[in-house]
């Protein structure tokens, strides 16, 4: 199987495009308590469907050791219910990766994306306020392949990020064959709206 990855980015906050209004109302909230358990909730839950394996075999520590950087985790809660979330890593010279991005099954066809997408990249030009002696941010990239969802690509773009590199070839430690979905034999996806 050939894998297309594409490269975005914003080299100026001015860059970000705001996004419509979505079908559904969401409070979209910074995950302030490092917590393994909820970050592995939030990647199975919303990648399940897309081929993020990579950290499936992640110990707990692993989790730990990540999250006890200046990582900072946005989640999307509509009605309490967690929809998505967006997960930023800061990196050298003032960068900061849009490391994982998405919502969950239900949240998905309802306008919500564009919104945390706004959100969580305003929160990635804005990190160093929230972070005593980090410069403030030059650039937000992040990568999307043809295995994420067929809308991920487009809602970078109409939020102003662009394309930097492309690159192809066979799929790397993100690609274990099937799916695994938010866990093994996950049946229809129902949300709040449907229960």
């Amino acid at each position: 199987m050939d894998v297309t990855t594409w490269y975005l980015e914003q080299t100026s906050r001015s860059d970000l495009l705001p996004a419509g209004t979505p079908a559904i109302e969401a409070d979209i909230v910074r995950a302030e308590i490092v917590s393994p358990e909820f970050s592995r909730f939030l990647y199975t839950a919303v990648g399940g469907d897309w081929q993020w394996t990579d950290r499936l075999r992640w110990t707990w520590r692993e989790w730990k050791d990540l999250l006890d950087g200046d990582v900072e985790t946005w989640v999307a809660y509509h009605r309490g219910t967690p929809a998505g979330y967006v997960e930023l890593t800061p990196g050298q010279d003032a960068e900061v990766e849009i490391s994982s991005f998405g919502l969950m099954s239900w949240a998905t066809g309802r306008g919500l994306g564009g919104r945390l997408l706004e959100s969580g990249t305003a929160r990635a030009w804005d990190l160093a306020d929230r972070h005593e002696g980090r410069e403030p941010t030059r650039r937000v990239w992040l990568h999307t392949c043809s295995l994420d969802g067929p809308h991920a690509l487009a809602n970078y773009r109409a939020r102003g990020f662009r394309l930097y590199d492309t690159r192809h070839g066979a799929p790397g430690d993100e690609d274990e064959g099937t799916t695994p979905g938010p866990w093994p034999g996950a049946g229809p996806r129902a949300g709040p709206e449907e229960q």
